[in-house]
Formats: structure tokens, sequence, C-alpha cells
């Protein structure tokens, strides 16, 4: 019987595959902005209307975004384009509060009609009691 070169901890299995080769710190840069958003691949290929392949490229390449990209990559990660091309250290979050979906989730509400709003902050504010007694 073989032996696998390393054990799996069967309580935090491996989510992705591991990169064969040294990523580049063009594309670090881009994984670490975009994982402080709190987004997938996917979900920030669909919010700047991209593919996933392509923001997986970015992600594993030496080169920058495309010009047309950096504006909708920039807004949506919530940072300067200067931020995504630049070599220093990382910009600390502009946005304070939900990210990712919940934020999104958020913003639809916000242009819901007032009364349509309430319901759903009565709906959100008795799940999170409920998870409070639960947990």
């Amino acid at each position: 019987m073989q032996t696998a070169p390393y054990e799996i901890d069967p309580y935090n299995p491996p989510m992705a595959r591991k990169l064969s080769k040294h990523r580049p710190s063009q594309g670090a840069r881009l994984v670490a902005l975009r994982k402080a958003a709190g987004l997938s691949q996917v979900e920030l290929a669909r919010l700047i209307g991209e593919t996933q392949q392509n923001v997986a490229y970015w992600e594993q390449s030496e080169r920058p975004p495309r010009s047309d990209a950096l504006p909708k990559l920039a807004e949506v990660l919530g940072v300067k384009i200067e931020d995504i091309l630049g070599e220093g250290q990382l910009p600390a979050r502009r946005r304070h509060g939900p990210v990712g979906k919940v934020q999104r989730l958020f913003d639809e509400v916000a242009r819901l009609p007032r009364g349509q709003q309430e319901k759903v902050v009565q709906f959100v504010d008795a799940l999170l009691a409920q998870f409070r007694r639960a947990g």
C-alpha cells in the first residue's frame, strides 16, 4: 500500500490545488485583495464582467490585468488602481462592514422600498436572535 507524501487533515481538507510554481508578486497581490474583499474568483469575475479564467490568469501571471479591467477591479475590491499595481504594502480596506455576498445583499435591500426593507430587517433580526440563543 502506498502512502501519501503528506497527511491530509480530515478536519481541514485542502480546498484548492497547490500551485506547482511560485506565484508572481503581481498575482499574489491580486489574490490577497480578492480574499480581503471576501470574493471567490467566480464572484469577482461576475462583478467585473470577466471570465473566471481571466481572473485565474491574472492571479498566476506576472502581467497585470488589462487596463480596461483595472477600474472595475479597483471599484469591486474597494481599493485604488495603484494599490492593485503597486509593489508596497497592501492597503487596508477602505470600506467597513460586511464584504462579499453579504454586502451585495445589503446593497440590494437598500434599494427596496422602506416597508420591504423593514420586513427584511425583522427577518434577519429574528434569525440572528435564534443563532444567539443556540450558540
